[in-house]
């Protein structure tokens, strides 16, 4: 009964401070008896004052009341509390009831029942502060209706998760509504695949094909997602400078002659502060440049407002539609007064796409550099059927390509892809690659170390030994399909993961690809009414068949170390290097000297790119001697292998020299 009533105490003007010990002049010795109660400075004050105020015949009557009492100490507590709570209950509207209260309170006091006060005094305190906020809010209103407004106070509603059946589809980007998630809480760092600049931290939805920008010195011949990132996107390749030396030297060395003055090379490759660095080097050299993404989520915008600020025209951003990727290609290539004349590029779209609209600037070419194996398949095939007719590099198969950038770089930038998208623990965990390339091979040796159990499928018996004798179980896919957590992609070949692999996936599994193309993963199969998309977060989807079950799908099949994560800066200033000694190999030939096919680099380029690098690890060669040269039948500067020295194992019946059209790959 005295909590309900407490619930009406009025409240004085002024919220006390926090309790502190009381210890009366008059009542010192009593209170030495006893523990001090804990009380606040305004209460001891009120406490004094109605003492004060009371009346000789009230002390009287108290003085009999007390003597004449012989009830038991638990009848003496109920009758204190049973007074104290009458007396706010008469005038609890009034600051005499709060008087009234204090009074009760001193009574108690007297007569030592600390018990009571220690628990009215808590009491007290609490309904203060009740009593306060209600005034508050009465102030308030009177305000309102002052102004003549009739503000209605509704209790706030307790936010309710949705659940699966109750939410949208994350087919678009979810808006910025301050909600959770509802798979998990998510900052921006970690969302970001590089860096928080260089994922959609703008509010912007409109595409940047609906929007005219301008740099500083008017130039707006690009087109970006927002080029006021630029000064961000500046340092970030200022930072990737500082781990690509061979450039940089390059720059110094070469800078003075300009090799490529007079090229005009479009390129199309990822877009990171990696390749940034290389296009400005390019420019250094005396290149004029022309650029578009080879992935629609793998360009930094950032780094991509850096280019178009330095003055080179660059057509991407990240998280392009399909329409977007295409125009930006059309973009590079149909400039008024501009054609080009050199081709850099990653997966083949490019020179595809030349090849097909364009055929009269394909013929002018000088020569065309690619960097990877799906664009190479595509330029084999150009090649066997006679439509190829431009020398290409084919930088892919150099040495340097595929030891330290296919090798190392997605050793390390496939855990981090992982991480960044699942954040899955490894060690125990099932997983299937597929591919013993090397590739594959550095993502078995990385995954392998973190404490999975790695299966392998190959269809190259070369690679399959390979697997075997590097301690992995060489299997087919649709026998371990069932019990595997993880399956990635690193083959370059198409539909490898089909519809009849995912059906019988475990749930939950996650499926992503380490090759250049999306093709991979049978993406189209799972375009069905049947199953159901669900974005989760950025660069994961969740794919649910009709019984619940569902598969984590990263980057919608696309690249996952660059769409969802990075890589080493210095890996890649290797097969950056050879890139750009490629295209002025190419530019400065004379004519004649190469003709419409593809070529490997001689090994005395490979062996100068990898020379560039051993400084920054205080590498010192051993110099032969005459002697020695003449014995191995090599000059003593080099080149030390043979041109028919392969570092890597290759397909039989392929000429190291010169490339036949290796697997087959239909040209669109």
């Amino acid at each position: 009964m005295a909590e309900e009533i407490d619930q009406t105490l009025p409240l004085p003007d002024e919220y006390p401070e926090p309790c502190e010990d009381v210890v009366n002049g008059d009542e010192e010795e009593e209170n030495n008896k006893h523990q001090s109660v804990k009380c606040s400075p305004n209460l001891l004050q009120m406490l004094k004052a109605a003492e004060s105020r009371r009346t000789p015949q009230s002390r009287d009557r108290d003085r009999e009341e007390a003597s004449g009492t012989e009830e038991t100490e638990a009848q003496k507590t109920d009758m204190h509390e049973r007074a104290a709570v009458q007396s706010h209950c008469s005038q609890c509207e009034s600051r005499s009831a709060s008087m009234k209260k204090v009074y009760s309170l001193v009574n108690i006091t007297k007569a030592k029942d600390q018990e009571a006060v220690q628990s009215i005094c808590i009491k007290l305190d609490l309904k203060l502060r009740q009593q306060r906020q209600a005034s508050s809010q009465r102030a308030d209103m009177d305000k309102w209706d002052s102004c003549g407004s009739s503000p209605s106070f509704t209790q706030p509603q307790r936010m309710q998760i949705q659940f699966n059946d109750q939410k949208h589809e994350f087919n678009k980007r979810p808006a910025n509504t301050g909600h959770r998630s509802l798979s998990r809480s998510i900052s921006r760092s970690s969302t970001d695949s590089y860096s928080s600049a260089c994922s959609e931290s703008s509010e912007d939805e409109s595409s940047p094909r609906d929007k005219l920008q301008a740099t500083s010195k008017g130039l707006s011949d690009f087109c970006i997602k927002n080029i006021q990132q630029a000064e961000f996107g500046r340092r970030e390749i200022t930072i990737a400078e500082q781990e690509m030396p061979a450039l940089m030297i390059l720059r110094k060395r070469a800078g003075g002659e300009k090799p490529l003055a007079g090229a005009k090379v479009m390129g199309c490759t990822h877009i990171t502060p990696q390749t940034a660095v290389l296009m400005e080097t390019l420019s250094r050299l005396g290149a004029q440049c022309r650029w578009a993404a080879c992935n629609i989520f793998s360009t930094q915008n950032a780094v991509a407002a850096a280019l178009a600020e330095g003055g080179i025209s660059v057509f991407a951003w990240k998280g392009e539609s399909e329409d977007d990727f295409w125009w930006c290609i059309d973009r590079c290539v149909g400039a008024d007064s501009w054609q080009p004349n050199m081709i850099l590029d990653d997966g083949g779209d490019l020179t595809h796409w030349i090849q097909k609209k364009y055929p009269s600037i394909f013929k002018k070419l000088k020569g065309i550099v690619e960097e990877s194996v799906t664009g190479i398949y595509r330029l084999y095939q150009l090649s066997k059927a006679g439509r190829l007719c431009v020398p290409a590099m084919n930088v892919n198969d150099s040495v340097t390509k595929q030891k330290f950038d296919n090798l190392y770089c997605c050793k390390e930038s496939v855990l981090d892809g992982l991480k960044r998208t699942t954040d899955v623990m490894f060690g125990g965990k099932q997983v299937v690659v597929c591919g013993y390339g090397e590739v594959g091979k550095g993502c078995c040796a990385a995954l392998k170390a973190l404490g999975t159990v790695v299966n392998v499928t190959e269809a190259d018996p070369i690679c399959a030994l390979q697997a075997c004798m590097d301690g992995f179980r060489v299997i087919k896919l649709g026998e371990v399909v069932r019990q595997v957590d993880m399956v990635i992609t690193c083959t370059g070949n198409k539909n490898v993961v089909g519809r009849e692999h995912m059906d019988r996936m475990k749930n939950g599994c996650i499926v992503c690809n380490m090759g250049h193309s999306n093709t991979e993963i049978d993406l189209v199969s799972l375009r069905t009414a049947e199953l159901r998309w669900e974005r989760v977060r950025p660069q994961v989807d969740h794919v649910i068949w009709p019984d619940g079950r569902r598969i984590v799908l990263l980057a919608e099949g696309r690249l996952l170390n660059l769409s969802c994560s990075t890589v080493p800066s210095f890996v890649l200033s290797i097969t950056a290097t050879t890139q750009a000694l490629a295209l002025i190999e190419l530019y400065s030939a004379t004519e004649g000297r190469y003709k419409q096919d593809v070529y490997l680099l001689p090994k005395k380029m490979d062996e100068y790119v990898a020379s560039l690098h051993l400084p920054t690890f205080d590498a010192h060669l051993t110099e032969l001697t005459d002697e020695q040269g003449k014995y191995l039948g090599i000059s003593k500067h080099g080149p030390y292998k043979p041109n028919y020295y392969s570092f890597l194992f290759r397909l039989p019946g392929v000429n190291p020299d010169r490339p036949s059209a290796g697997r087959d790959r239909p040209v669109e």
